[in-house]
């Protein structure tokens, strides 16, 4: 295996981890996005109520956005 496959086997093996990562990345966002629209349904459903009973949703969805956020490639490069 010379240098030159090496290196091409290198960037091959970077450029399916970044895809991964920003894969991943949107699927944790569209999980956000799914839990906003029930956050908004509960919300709608439960009426002056909501407070009390989406609480948990609102919560969760709090946590989620700390966290679940489309990221690029770079901040794996680094």
């Amino acid at each position: 295996m010379s240098v030159d496959d090496a290196r091409v086997a290198e960037l091959k093996a970077k450029a399916l981890e970044r895809e991964n990562h920003i894969k991943e990345s949107w699927v944790k966002a569209m999980e956000l996005r799914l839990v906003r629209d029930e956050l908004g349904k509960c919300h709608k459903a439960e009426g002056v109520n909501h407070y009390e009973n989406c609480r948990w949703l609102s919560e969760k969805y709090l946590a989620m956005l700390r966290f679940n956020r489309v990221t690029g490639y770079k901040t794996i490069d680094v």
